[in-house]
């Protein structure tokens, strides 16, 4: 991001709504999402900024999550910019496949993903490229729209490879982030000359279920 100067450009990364999948793996499948839990919506609504520009992969969850979410907020910003490199990782023959048969069938089970983010299935990409076209397309709208709110409904893999960027992490590392559905991951550039800064104010924020911490004890052992 050497170069730009000065200008906040906030990122309200929103991963996309449940997809029923009838337990196989989706990747880059195009299937519907379940935008149905209204309260999830409006609860978002409360925290998403209403002059933002939208964007969204030209996968259909985040089209129709987007959808549910401007209706929430009372039709706010213009039509989403979609973005295809912030589509979900291909998974290539993996996609399709039974979740439980394709880890049976693994000599060694990944503790987060399918597998390393180096490996690449067949006919598919690493999730290490995914990072790496995911990352080149933020540095490119974060240059092109200084001081802006940016709503992005992305995939699990994509905000994961925002936190890549943000933090300097390598794709293996974060892979071990937890992206819930509908979750909001707010990361702000804050500008700078020979190089960037970003601060991160939020990951897999629930706002619907704040309700269900109030007034709990936390439990250190």
């Amino acid at each position: 991001m050497s170069g730009q100067r000065g200008g906040t450009v906030r990122w309200w990364w929103v991963r996309h709504a449940p997809v029923p999948d009838g337990g196989r793996i989706y990747g880059q499948h195009d299937l519907d999402c379940d935008c149905s839990e209204e309260h999830i919506f409006a609860a978002l609504a409360k925290c998403l900024p209403t002059n933002a520009l939208w964007i969204t992969s030209h996968l259909a969850r985040t089209k129709q999550t987007a959808t549910a979410l401007r209706a929430a907020m009372g039709g706010a910003g213009g039509e989403p910019v979609i973005v295809p490199e912030f589509a979900e990782q291909h998974l290539g023959e993996w996609q399709g496949l039974a979740r439980t048969e394709f880890f049976a069938s693994r000599e060694q089970r990944h503790h987060f993903w399918f597998g390393p983010a180096n490996e690449q299935p067949p006919g598919g990409e690493s999730f290490g490229d995914l990072v790496e076209r995911a990352k080149a397309a933020i540095v490119r709208l974060t240059r092109e729209h200084v001081d802006r709110d940016i709503i992005a409904v992305g995939h699990g893999g994509t905000i994961k490879a925002a936190l890549a960027l943000a933090l300097d992490l390598d794709p293996e590392a974060c892979l071990a982030f937890v992206i819930d559905n509908c979750s909001i991951t707010r990361l702000d550039y804050l500008g700078g000359d020979a190089r960037y800064h970003w601060r991160v104010a939020a990951v897999n924020h629930r706002p619907w279920a704040d309700a269900e911490f109030s007034g709990q004890s936390i439990r250190l052992a």
